[in-house]
């Protein structure tokens, strides 16, 4: 997947949760979502639904702990579709 493509992906999936609005807009592969958008931890989980949601992927818990910031999130979600 274009990495340009899966930020403006995820950039809408997290828009909802994210409290740091400024940090959304200049959403990038080293964004954290905890420590820069300040997605507290129940709302990641429904991050993590999203993408699953969004890709018809199913994220298990080993990787949904690793997912901690956007480039994690790409890897993983990579890494499922090519599975598929």
């Amino acid at each position: 997947m274009e990495t340009s493509v899966f930020i403006e992906q995820i950039r809408e999936i997290v828009k909802p949760y994210a409290k740091n609005t400024e940090a959304l807009a200049n959403l990038n592969t080293s964004t954290d979502f905890i420590n820069d958008l300040k997605i507290n931890s129940a709302n990641l989980v429904d991050v993590v639904l999203d993408v699953e949601e969004k890709y018809d992927i199913v994220i298990q818990n080993e990787e949904m702990e690793k997912m901690l910031n956007v480039q994690a999130a790409l890897d993983i979600v990579t890494a499922k579709l090519k599975e598929k």
